[in-house]
C-alpha cells in the first residue's frame, strides 16, 4: 500500500508556497516538508482539515492511494 501527497501540485495551483501554508495553518515548514515529500508514516485528522481549509481542497486532492503491483 502506497499513499502518494500531492501537496506540492495543490500548492502550484493556489500559487502558494509552503512558507505561506505553514503560517497559514501554524505548523512548521519542516514538518510540512517531511508531509510533502511522501516522507511522513502519519498525519491527524485536525492537521489535515487545517490543510484542506487553507487549500480550500478535498483531502483526496491531496493524498491518493497507489495499489502496489
Amino acid at each position: 500500500m502506497k499513499i502518494d501527497v500531492k501537496l506540492d501540485v495543490v500548492l502550484a495551483q493556489r500559487k502558494m508556497t509552503l512558507t505561506q501554508l505553514a503560517q497559514k495553518v501554524d505548523i512548521t515548514v519542516a514538518n510540512l516538508s517531511i508531509l510533502k515529500t511522501g516522507k511522513a508514516k502519519a498525519i491527524r485528522f485536525s492537521t489535515l482539515a487545517a490543510i484542506c481549509a487553507a487549500l480550500d481542497c478535498q483531502p483526496g486532492d491531496i493524498l491518493v492511494y497507489q495499489a502496489e503491483k
